[in-house]
């Protein structure tokens, strides 16, 4: 998925008006997202976390020396509730929590009053296949579903919409049809070039009525006294 330079920027375009300037990343990797979130953040400070005992060094060496990075090796559990973030991201992490619902509530706790949580998810049950098995995928997410797991824990959507219509038909023929286990740079990098640019313009102006993937901001709701 480092080949996927249009897929990512366009993930950043949606979620920058809501990023604020105390930005946590979930699930950061080897920081390739992270890295996006940088150059679009200029002015933020950037907390990033992840769990993976391989991936965690991977990711020191990515921002050894970023004065505006500090590394968490460890889950949202880890982080401490005065964090007061002003925005959460999860891209593409959620689906693998066993305890998705405890884990948004565990983001409520960490965002500051009016702060936001920013998902990026795999959409639709009925796509679920080979790949996902092989990405340890828990499950996939509905429109209706994801919109009541972030109101159970605490959030007003804001936005929760489908993305990548096309892919819908790739990712079926990939771990459905063919069960394949994996994507090869080729492939991610073909469809990054020829049908991610013009989807991302289409989908702007048209929210489609189904997607590959879901794209929700939320904002944290505090009871009022």
């Amino acid at each position: 998925m480092q080949e996927a330079r249009n897929y990512y920027r366009a993930i950043v375009c949606w979620f920058r008006p809501h990023l604020g300037k105390r930005i946590v990343e979930i699930g950061a990797g080897l920081g390739t997202f992270s890295s996006y979130l940088l150059s679009h953040a200029s002015d933020a400070d950037l907390v990033l976390v992840e769990p993976s005992d391989n991936l965690f060094p991977l990711l020191q060496q990515q921002f050894a020396g970023v004065p505006r990075v500090r590394l968490v090796h460890g889950s949202a559990a880890d982080l401490q509730d005065s964090e007061a973030a002003d925005s959460v991201i999860l891209v593409n992490v959620l689906e693998h929590i066993e305890e998705d619902t405890l884990t948004l509530q565990k983001i409520h706790r960490l965002l500051a009053p009016d702060g936001k949580i920013l998902l990026f998810v795999p959409a639709l049950p009925g796509l679920y296949g080979a790949l996902d098995e092989e990405f340890g995928h828990v499950r996939r997410y509905t429109k209706s579903s994801l919109t009541e797991k972030l109101e159970a824990s605490g959030f007003r959507p804001v936005c929760v919409r489908y993305w990548n219509l096309p892919g819908v038909a790739s990712w079926f023929v990939a771990g459905k049809l063919l069960k394949r286990r994996t994507l090869t740079a080729h492939w991610v990098r073909l469809y990054d070039r020829l049908v991610v640019p013009w989807t991302c313009l289409l989908e702007r102006v048209w929210p489609p009525p189904a997607g590959q993937s879901l794209i929700a901001v939320a904002r944290k709701q505090v009871p009022s006294s």
